[in-house]
């Protein structure tokens, strides 16, 4: 049996090439929308990707199952379980099996058995493998998706969170705990192999190992210790982070079926003449790294750096207008990359970094400014401090004196700022915090700061801390 597992630090998403070396067949695990790392690798091995499968519809990235179903004629095998409004729509237009709580499908003498396990969504389906190539006559591993994690579960509140659909998150919790009640009926030898590692919005406190075993899950994972429902219940459904804005999107686009990519290409390259007219109507993004932008950015451009694309690109950018990005050579491909991978393919174009640095447009800065510095000026009155993290990060640990506004919404909520005040952002090592700040400057605050080291170097210097949250800045 042929096992790879890719991962994508970018949206913390993993998934899985399954396959029969016998037969040379293979098949894709929860694929993401770059198929092209699952073509060279089944190239490298000589194997032939037959089909692609998803656990769930995917709301944090936009799933490559039919971008591989129509390039490459790839057999879906989608799940067939839930309410009707949780229905692949788009399965229908190629070969595909429908999947149903006890069913199976293979890739040569590989098969997986499908097991139902709703909760994180009502469709959510798990794969038992078993390689009856290798002589096994029973499985040796499942495929959780977004179910269990390593040192924890998927999040049952998302529909409510993101997509609107009130009514929804509680019934989840508590399917969540039935389908940990089949979970832990499993036999512990079997492997975990699940769709996402830490720093993924689909769960809280997930782990960064890549796999582990239904013996230790059922040991360590905290999720798996609640033998009381209404205890789980109130358990998964507290202190979850706040869901990106695109999820509802990605729901949506993953249901009805993504636009085809086919080859990875980039978007035209703009010349730096034309900047200030597309500046004045549209939005630019310059994906410098926070410091270097700080220290000087074209006028009422944004910062978004390619770590943070997928989840503050996502949450802050509008899909229905272009998006312009200043990017570095080095960075464009990843940045696009990524882009697409949460479905934003309205890509108007590209500025190069170096020619605009070279062009001699006006800039501005963001004033860095240390720990012990800032408090002073909070003190006396001089600066307004706006924390723009999670509201769980905040409700842990927060500078005193400071005011609130996550950092998700501040598109939403850019009245707060006024051109005759001066603002300082914080975020926990001082990278969200700058996004804050040059959003803050385009609407007109242009005295912006921004907290060098963040949360980490106010702590490290001694400084108050807030007893709790306080009101949103405005």
């Amino acid at each position: 049996m042929l096992f790879k597992y890719f991962y994508d630090t970018a949206l913390a998403h993993a998934s899985y090439m399954v396959g029969c070396q016998r037969t040379g067949e293979a098949i894709i695990i929860d694929a993401g929308r770059n198929i092209e790392q699952y073509l060279d690798a089944a190239k490298k091995e000589g194997m032939k990707i037959i089909g692609v499968a998803d656990t769930h519809i995917h709301a944090d990235y936009v799933s490559g199952a039919r971008e591989m179903a129509d390039r490459i004629g790839a057999k879906l095998h989608v799940s067939d379980e839930g309410p009707a409004e949780w229905k692949y729509e788009y399965a229908k237009e190629y070969d595909h099996q429908l999947l149903k709580d006890g069913d199976t499908f293979s890739a040569g003498n590989v098969q997986f058995q499908v097991l139902h396990t709703p909760g994180h969504t009502p469709e959510s389906i798990s794969f038992l493998l078993t390689d009856f190539g290798g002589g096994a006559d029973r499985p040796m591993g499942i495929f959780t998706g977004d179910f269990v994690f390593v040192g924890s579960i998927g999040r049952p509140d998302l529909l409510e969170e993101a997509a609107g659909i009130m009514g929804t998150a509680e019934p989840g919790a508590r399917d969540l705990f039935k389908s940990i009640e089949k979970f832990n009926a499993l036999p512990d030898h079997l492997q975990v192999w699940p769709a996402h590692g830490a720093g993924s919005a689909c769960g809280k406190g997930l782990g960064s190992i890549p796999s582990s075993t239904v013996g230790y899950e059922k040991l360590f994972n905290p999720a798996l210790q609640y033998k009381d429902e209404q205890a789980f219940v109130n358990y998964i459904l507290a202190e979850q982070p706040e869901a990106p804005k695109y999820f509802a999107l990605m729901k949506h686009v993953n249901r009805v079926g993504p636009e085809i990519l086919g080859e990875p290409k980039l978007p035209a390259k703009i010349n730096t003449d034309k900047l200030g007219n597309i500046i004045a109507t549209e939005m630019v993004v310059d994906t410098a790294v926070a410091k270097k932008f700080a220290a000087a950015h074209v006028e009422d451009t944004i910062n978004i750096q390619p770590k943070y694309v997928a989840m503050w690109g996502g949450s802050l950018l509008d899909y229905d207008k272009p998006v312009y990005l200043i990017s570095s050579v080095k960075d464009l491909s990843e940045v696009v990359r990524i882009l697409h991978k949460i479905g934003m393919d309205n890509i108007g174009g590209y500025f190069d970094a170096d020619e605009v640095a070279e062009a001699g447009l006006n800039t501005e800065s963001i004033l860095q400014v240390s720990p012990e510095e800032l408090a002073k000026k909070v003190s006396l009155g001089e600066v307004e401090l706006i924390d723009i993290r999670g509201i769980n990060e905040r409700n842990k640990m927060a500078p005193a004196e400071s005011k609130y506004s996550f950092l998700g919404l501040m598109f939403q909520n850019t009245e707060q700022f006024k051109a005759n005040k001066a603002y300082a952002f914080c975020c926990r090592t001082g990278g969200r915090s700058v996004i804050a700040a040059s959003i803050a400057q385009k609407f007109g605050a242009k005295n912006a700061m921004n907290m060098d080291g963040g949360l980490v170097a106010w702590e490290l210097a001694r400084l108050p801390l807030a007893a709790k949250a306080t009101p949103s800045a405005g």
